[in-house]
């Protein structure tokens, strides 16, 4: 079953382009920054609050090491950002951009993938609640900026973000608390990442952490065996 945080956040995309739209023009460069601004601390606060979750640090660590030792190697970040930067010059149209740019921010990160699994294992829409209001915020600048195409993002993050869900609540051999707790714990701390990125205060590649998400039951695994 469809979890009804799916639903809120594609509504709350479709808001906040709807506010943009109306603001347009109207909204400043400086504003604008202010806002991502704002978008970048909670992101870094949410992230902090998640890693705190975690039921053992040294599984974070050894899954963000090895992860991103596989990211870096994959060369995520840049596949990830020639592919968007690909997509998006083939056609010159603010509406391709705005698209683009949307589902990139809206889609690609570490949010997405933790709330999509807590909602499908644990029923617990919490995150995806919080990573809402954030989509508002950011749709009302992007759609500031590119216009119809922000909105219609909304489509993609219902039907991927459902699709992650559905997905998820098949996996019920991993409900086990210790592997959820760690699990957001690991997503945390790729989403502190992602806020300092926001922030400009470091460049971090922070998808090429992404499979570190992977590996947390396979250390889980390891640690239950040993009696860890």
């Amino acid at each position: 079953m469809l979890h009804p945080s799916v639903i809120v956040n594609s509504v709350a995309v479709i808001i906040g382009s709807s506010i943009g739209l109306l603001i347009g023009k109207t909204l400043t460069d400086r504003i604008r920054n202010m806002i991502f601004q704002a978008v970048g601390l909670t992101t870094l606060g949410v992230g902090i609050q998640m890693l705190l979750e975690t039921d053992s640090f040294v599984v974070v660590l050894l899954s963000l090491v090895v992860g991103a030792a596989l990211g870096e190697w994959w060369n995520i970040e840049h596949r990830v950002s020639l592919l968007t930067k690909l997509v998006g010059q083939s056609e010159s149209t603010n509406f391709t951009k705005g698209f683009v740019a949307a589902v990139t921010l809206f889609l690609v990160g570490p949010i997405t993938v933790v709330g999509s699994i807590r909602a499908g294992l644990a029923n617990d829409g919490s995150l995806i609640y919080v990573k809402s209001v954030l989509d508002m915020i950011s749709s009302v600048v992007l759609s500031s900026l590119y216009g119809l195409g922000v909105m219609l993002s909304a489509a993609a993050v219902f039907i991927v973000q459902g699709s992650l869900v559905l997905f998820a609540s098949n996996l019920q051999f991993l409900t086990d608390s210790t592997y959820l707790n760690d699990f957001t714990g690991v997503g945390g701390a790729i989403v502190v990442a992602l806020g300092i990125r926001l922030l400009n205060i470091k460049e971090l590649k922070a998808a090429n952490f992404l499979p570190a998400l992977i590996l947390v039951p396979l250390f889980d695994l390891v640690f239950s065996l040993f009696g860890g």
